[in-house]
């Protein structure tokens, strides 16, 4: 993922190594339980890699070339087996950063290579739903794909150019990681529609507002009242795994999972969707 390679502060930290200091718990939430239990596989592959010294960047590297083929899976329509090598790539994606951390590699090439070969997944994925949209003759979502390919690699571009010139730029949801978990959810549950339009206006019109108003240093929008609420989902400034973040979380996925696909003319998703079967039921 796009960071510099250390490890980043999760909900719960549990100790990789008997030499691992301690940290403070936070409270758990819905989406750090989630976290807390994916990283007890994760763990045993983290301590694998260090214990056979597997160079960070050769477990980036891995990490692309398998998505590649996630790449290939979605340009067919493979959806379910695209996802299970989307799970396999990100999990080099994910420890490739903690494993640099232990080992300290850590490098200012390091996190060049990652970040670019970040970009290189990104473009495959959406590539390959482009070319999925394209043989079934749907120019409509070959131009969401293509859109939400541009907006995707934009916001990555903006925030890093906002950072040098104004000193965080931490605004925005659709960072690298929910991007990737969302285009997991679109292929295992067939609802890649939704997902699409979700990233597309969720990506970078925050990071541009934001960078505006602070550059010409006008006030930034209040997070009290009823604006507030706007402003928070606008701007997503709250932190992964607390509560705010897990009910943005709920009302995405609520919206991926219970719009009908006929509403977004989904060109892969036939099924009369959740809220039109509940609806027959009345």
């Amino acid at each position: 993922m796009t960071r510099l390679r250390q490890v980043p502060e999760p909900s719960i930290i549990v100790p990789l190594t008997s030499t691992t200091e301690p940290t403070v718990r936070k409270r758990l939430t819905f989406t750090g339980a989630i976290g807390a239990a994916c990283m007890l596989p994760l763990r045993g592959i983290i301590n694998l890699c260090v214990a056979l010294r597997v160079h960070p960047n050769t477990l980036t590297l891995i990490g692309v070339l398998i998505n590649v083929g996630a790449a290939w899976a979605l340009g067919f329509g493979r959806f379910r087996l695209a996802f299970v090598i989307m799970l396999v790539a990100n999990i080099f994606d994910f420890i490739d950063g903690k494993v640099a951390h232990i080992l300290g590699l850590q490098s200012e090439f390091g996190a060049f290579w990652d970040s670019t070969l970040d970009r290189f997944s990104d473009l495959a994925l959406l590539t390959g739903l482009i070319f999925l949209y394209s043989k079934l003759n749907r120019s409509d979502y070959v131009m969401i794909a293509a859109l939400t390919l541009i907006f995707s690699i934009m916001t990555s571009y903006a925030r890093a150019r906002a950072e040098s010139l104004v000193e965080k730029c931490k605004v925005g949801f659709m960072e690298r990681p929910e991007r990737i978990v969302l285009l997991m959810i679109g292929t295992i549950t067939n609802r890649m529609a939704g997902v699409l339009w979700v990233v597309l206006v969720l990506s970078i019109l925050a990071v541009i507002y934001y960078t505006f108003l602070a550059l010409n240093k006008l006030p930034l929008p209040s997070r009290e009242g009823v604006a507030g609420i706007f402003n928070r989902a606008f701007f997503w400034t709250d932190e992964r795994a607390t509560l705010p973040y897990d009910l943005w979380v709920i009302a995405i996925l609520a919206f991926v999972w219970l719009v009908p696909p006929d509403w977004l003319g989904d060109p892969m998703a036939h099924d009369a969707g959740l809220v039109a079967w509940i609806g027959s039921r009345f």
